[in-house]
């Protein structure tokens, strides 16, 4: 059972032991999980977690798309400026004075009617994913800039800022957010057909039209989906602060895609799960928190981010190699054998 356990989710489990190791070692070498108390007493810094969940929530909705997006042999580059358009629309729609709960799944249309554009673009105009993302992830933040009338938004009403600041628990509104969705697309992917598909289609686009699967509309609606969940994402994200920027979203896509990558997520598709995907936003997450308690400088971020992007490729092109020359090796040494003859009879 542990084998199979491994063989299946041995990504996952690496990555959940790193986190582990991580964590204790942080809170052996440093305040991240205990401080000392006036009184002199050892008490738990629950402030670090919460804190690290919550800035991880946003990400991690976001990722739970991209898992579709890159599953289905696909990429998208946009989300950052997604997530900017889509923040701007839930700040001017709480000024028009529309309910909170109303602004979360207009705020959803918001980023699922830009997904819809790039998944036309891929699926039906058959321009690759990565030229259509890569030139609308610059349109869409220029039109951006172009009409806002301001760079910045602020001064929202009580009621909005409530969806980002809201605790139970202990815990923000984004985070518990951030649990659900993360439960259901992990749901979703694994125990349905359309999740299944996704995984076909990534596999072998060919074999999978082959099978009656509508190709193009799997490719369309993952990249819509993915619009979507950046929309809600950015619905929790924008409440959050006190005032929101036109730089919102600058470098998103690259944490997005990196912690997906991170957590399993073959870059070409056809394999990987939303928990390997959650794990690695909250490697991310605990990479960032983890320079301010060793006191090293912010540039690391960058660095390591890149270092966890390059392995997590290498390990999957490895992966897809392997079995290619195994399969290789194995023909040649069939082609190699002489065949077999009559009894009796001499080979020619």
């Amino acid at each position: 059972m542990i084998r199979r356990l491994f063989r299946t989710s041995g990504r996952e489990l690496v990555l959940l032991a790193i986190l582990v190791v991580a964590v204790v070692y942080l809170g052996l070498t440093t305040n991240f999980l205990f401080y000392t108390a006036r009184d002199g007493t050892l008490a738990f810094n629950a402030r670090t977690i919460q804190s690290l969940l919550a800035n991880s929530a946003v990400i991690a909705i976001a990722a739970v798309g991209m898992v579709m997006v890159i599953v289905a042999a696909q990429i998208d580059i946009s989300v950052g400026s997604i997530l900017a358009i889509a923040v701007f629309a839930a700040g001017y729609l709480d000024h028009l004075g529309v309910p909170p709960l109303l602004i979360i799944p207009l705020t959803i249309l918001a980023g699922a009617a830009l997904g819809a554009f790039n998944g036309f673009l891929v699926a039906f105009a058959r321009i690759p994913s990565i030229i259509v993302t890569l030139a609308t992830m610059t349109v869409f933040r220029s039109a951006l800039l172009a009409v806002l009338p301001r760079e910045y938004l602020g001064n929202f009403s009580k009621g909005f800022r409530a969806l980002g600041l809201t605790t139970f628990l202990g815990l923000q509104l984004p985070v518990w957010v951030m649990f659900a969705v993360v439960a259901a697309g992990a749901y979703f992917i694994a125990n349905t057909r359309w999740g299944r598909t996704l995984y076909a289609v990534g596999s072998n686009e060919e074999a999978a039209a082959l099978a009656g699967i509508r190709v193009r509309r799997v490719q369309f609606m993952v990249m819509m989906v993915s619009g979507a969940f950046v929309g809600l994402a950015a619905s929790f994200h924008a409440p959050r602060f006190a005032q929101i920027n036109a730089n919102e979203g600058l470098g998103f896509e690259f944490v997005v895609i990196t912690a997906v990558v991170l957590g399993g997520i073959n870059i070409f598709g056809g394999s990987g799960t939303v928990l390997g995907a959650f794990i690695g936003v909250l490697l991310l997450g605990l990479t960032k928190t983890s320079l301010i308690f060793l006191h090293l400088s912010a540039d690391w971020e960058k660095f390591f981010q890149g270092m966890f992007i390059l392995v997590a490729v290498s390990i999957d092109v490895l992966r897809t190699r392997n079995p290619l020359a195994r399969t290789r090796q194995r023909l040649a040494r069939a082609a190699a054998q002489p065949e077999p003859t009559a009894a009796g009879q001499e080979p020619s």
